[in-house]
């Protein structure tokens, strides 16, 4: 149960109204419940997840296929001319602007709805996994310090609380980022799947079971970057909480708090997805479907990081880096924004 503590308009002893539920008293003030519970993690969580997932989508589709071969492949085949050395500020510049190319060459090649490929299986898999994610770490932060016998504000706490919300996740929603995944590198001319259930149909008839969960170790090995990302906000937000009161309730504060906790939430996501990156190209790679002749080409994390290094040089494993921090930054900031202020609305009231 989250508690809620009650603000009266002064330090006197008001009767409390007849209707609002007293559970105890804390440090001088009165602590009530709201009726939600724990139960207000899951539904700010779900509200953060769906709202990101149509916003950012152009870009997810965009990061799928970088994270893939498909255009290692085609620029294997351009002739670079070999005493040209571009800087590294050039080269920079090249490689943004082939990014934004390759996002515009969809929605020529494609359309529109090329742009929002996957979206269908991102809202079944961004919803219910926003809303196990914060359900599992708001409530692990809430259960852990008794547990542990240490602070609630303690770095322990938090990252354990990160990863268990990263591994329940994972765990949950893994069969949906497959089929999304699979729809993402589905090209126009070349169709496998004609919709999201017929894609779970061929995994299914042709993989069996175990299909539905390729890159699931891969996952779990992304609990990492959750718990990094999640750690860094918690030190982040505490640092701003000293200069902005996070706790203060009047409209005017309202912006400010929805403005820092996005800050803190995108500077920490920024920092986590570049140390741990690696594993999303790796796990793009295991979800990928199986070769014309049935063979799956990579087998395993091990196996996959050695024969990308192999075949296309440390570089590929930050293949899409630029599309993945285009919409993962800006993302983590309108989730954990959304998250933290529907979080104390329903809590407030």
């Amino acid at each position: 149960m989250q508690p809620v503590a009650h603000q009266s308009g002064s330090a006197s002893t008001d009767p409390l109204p007849p209707t609002l539920p007293t559970d105890r008293f804390e440090d001088n003030k009165v602590v009530v419940s709201n009726g939600l519970g724990s139960w207000s993690h899951l539904i700010a969580g779900a509200t953060g997840g769906m709202v990101t997932a149509v916003l950012t989508s152009p870009l997810d589709v965009l990061r799928t296929r970088l994270q893939t071969d498909y255009y290692q492949t085609q620029a294997a085949h351009r002739p670079i001319p070999t005493h040209l050395r571009p800087s590294f500020v050039r080269s920079s510049i090249h490689h943004f602007r082939e990014t934004f190319g390759i996002l515009f060459s969809i929605h020529q090649v494609e359309g529109w709805r090329g742009m929002f490929k996957g979206l269908g299986p991102s809202l079944t898999g961004v919803v219910p996994a926003s809303a196990v994610k914060f359900y599992t770490y708001g409530n692990c932060k809430r259960l852990l310090p008794d547990v542990l016998g240490c602070d609630k504000d303690t770095t322990l706490v938090h990252a354990m609380s990160a990863a268990c919300a990263g591994i329940a996740t994972g765990s949950a929603t893994n069969p949906i980022w497959v089929v999304k995944t699979r729809l993402q590198l589905d090209k126009a001319g070349a169709r496998r799947y004609k919709s999201s259930l017929d894609c779970v149909k061929q995994i299914l008839q042709h993989e069996g079971p175990k299909g539905l969960y390729r890159g699931l170790t891969a996952s779990y090995l992304g609990s990492i970057e959750t718990t990094l990302h999640l750690v860094m906000y918690e030190r982040i937000k505490g640092i701003i909480s000293k200069k902005v009161d996070l706790d203060k309730n009047s409209e005017s504060n309202h912006l400010v708090q929805g403005l820092a906790l996005s800050s803190a939430s995108g500077l920490s996501k920024l920092f986590a997805c570049l140390i741990a990156y690696p594993h999303e190209v790796i796990r793009t790679r295991l979800r990928q479907a199986p070769m014309a002749d049935g063979r799956q080409k990579y087998t395993s994390i091990l196996q996959c990081a050695r024969l990308i290094l192999k075949e296309e040089g440390m570089i590929a494993l930050y293949g899409g880096l630029t599309a993945h921090l285009l919409r993962t930054v800006p993302s983590a900031a309108i989730t954990i924004g959304t998250y933290e202020l529907v979080l104390k609305v329903l809590e407030g009231r």
